[in-house]
């Protein structure tokens, strides 16, 4: 049988949750557009979320932090996190 891998609680900073905004700079697919498009935090264990707001608004968990948010989101360089704390 097997079992979950347990994920153990690791200080990311040690000031805590750390929030950013994810920002476009081009916007490749011409659905978000460009300058902030979505807020998230960076949780002192290294995941992530992610909230998108507009019409639908989307929230996402991103267990493996804040580089595999942007090996999906960051389209090469054309979007990139702005940390605000």
């Amino acid at each position: 049988m097997l079992r979950p891998r347990r994920r153990h609680l690791k200080i990311a900073v040690p000031t805590g949750p750390r929030r950013f905004q994810l920002v476009r700079h081009v916007d490749i697919s011409g659905v978000s557009g460009t300058g902030v498009v979505a807020e998230g935090v960076e949780w002192t264990d290294g995941s992530v979320t992610l909230h998108w707001g507009g019409r639908y608004p989307t929230t996402t968990i991103w267990q493996d932090g804040v580089d595999a948010l942007l090996s999906v989101h960051g389209h090469n360089g054309a979007t990139t996190i702005r940390w605000l704390d």
